[in-house]
């Protein structure tokens, strides 16, 4: 079993947890049914309206119990959430996106096959590889509520001018840097260098077909296929000269600007962003495909967020029913026909195609169904989130050519490897 997995942030995104986690005094509601707490993100007006008519749903199926839905921006997520777990105040029903699950295991209850049957689910109801995302070590730790994986979006007008091919399904790397390089002309790129851990990172793990962290959690960024994948992504910049070199370390989304700006061609993100790159303001006819296919196939990451349940909850099988409504038929197909994002309920899935506009849905279903087709829940270490914090800011001398990846990939290996 893979182990260790991460998940995507979702795009517009804040994980809600309130600094008392629960309606009595001793985590998330008691066993003589108190309110069952849920604590989820809510970026906008609109996200809160979405979370209320899935909680809607769950009092519908639960007309017994007593649910209470608390919310608040990203920023004070973890902040607030390293309070509650300290003080064993976690709210029942915990939003979690995996990408810092590793740092939290310790609040949340791992799930057997019996919590499983207790909430009314089964792994097998969501698609192939979505319950690797919150898993840690081989727990499982949640069940995601969505799953996401990175694309290649590209400028179909400025691709069509410069006479360069369009990406598209089983597309390869020699591909990608022809495409790239005829689209760089007339002071424009062919290429949006990215900064985000999973931007830059995507395409050398689909070109090495190997992930920086090993399958038991072993960090592993000098790993020969993959520290010269990375090189070659760094030289996208600094040898070919397909990207433009990033002006700020703050400007964590400098490829995905540079696209949305039209100084770009291409850029990798998450499916999370298609409906906005497809509808994008500027006007610009986009497309999408998946990543493009190396030596070693085309692995890309499964990603998402999703609920645990608290291990301080004193009314585990309440918060357990919660959680199966949560992540019930009604509740995912709500998601789904909203177009809000991709549920993790396979049986759910084509209300979300159903949802999209005409002209780009059936190039959206073609290049979601391939691009999940190979995906493999991410690896992480321990510390994964400092390795994260210390590269990041470090691309910018890479990508100007004053430092080499190699040496930022060996500094990150040598403090954060053991």
């Amino acid at each position: 079993m893979k182990k260790m997995r991460v998940g995507a942030v979702v795009a517009v995104a804040g994980v809600a947890v309130a600094m008392t986690g629960c309606a009595s005094s001793s985590g998330g509601g008691s066993a003589d049914g108190d309110t069952i707490v849920v604590d989820m993100w809510a970026g906008s007006e609109d996200d809160t309206k979405a979370l209320e008519a899935q909680i809607e749903v769950v009092k519908e199926q639960n007309p017994d119990l007593k649910v209470e839905l608390r919310t608040a921006p990203w920023g004070d997520f973890f902040t607030k959430l390293t309070t509650n777990m300290a003080s064993g105040n976690m709210a029942c029903v915990t939003g979690m996106n995996s990408g810092m699950l590793a740092s939290y295991t310790d609040g949340f209850a791992t799930l057997t096959e019996d919590d499983l049957k207790t909430a009314g689910l089964a792994e097998s109801d969501f698609a192939a590889g979505a319950t690797e995302i919150l898993k840690n070590k081989g727990e499982l730790y949640g069940l995601p509520f969505d799953v996401s994986t990175m694309l290649t979006y590209y400028n179909e007008d400025m691709l069509t001018a410069a006479g360069a091919d369009l990406p598209k399904v089983g597309w390869s790397f020699d591909d990608f840097e022809s495409i790239a390089e005829k689209a760089t002309t007339g002071g424009k790129y062919g290429f949006g260098i990215g900064m985000g851990d999973f931007q830059w990172q995507a395409l050398p793990i689909a070109k090495s077909g190997t992930q920086p962290v090993s399958e038991d959690g072993t960090l592993q960024l000098t790993d020969k296929g993959f520290a010269s994948a990375a090189e070659w992504y760094s030289g996208l910049v600094t040898d070919s000269k397909v990207a433009a070199p990033v002006a700020s370390a703050s400007d964590t989304g400098w490829g995905e600007n540079q696209y949305t700006g039209q100084n770009a061609a291409m850029a990798v993100d998450g499916t999370w962003n298609a409906v906005g790159y497809l509808n994008n303001d500027a006007g610009f006819k986009a497309g999408m495909a998946p990543l493009p296919t190396g030596e070693n196939g085309n692995l890309s990451l499964i990603l998402g967020s999703g609920y645990g349940i608290a291990k301080s909850c004193e009314n585990k099988e309440a918060a357990l029913k919660v959680l199966g409504s949560l992540l019930s038929k009604d509740s995912q197909d709500y998601i789904a026909s909203s177009g809000r994002s991709y549920p993790a309920r396979a049986e759910s899935q084509p209300l979300y195609f159903e949802s999209l506009d005409e002209s780009y849905r059936d190039q959206v279903e073609e290049v979601f169904e391939a691009a999940f087709e190979n995906v493999q829940g991410q690896y992480v270490s321990d510390n994964w989130a400092k390795v994260g914090t210390f590269v990041q800011p470090q691309l910018v001398s890479v990508y100007n050519g004053q430092a080499s990846m190699d040496e930022v990939l060996e500094s990150a290996q040598q403090q954060f490897g053991n």
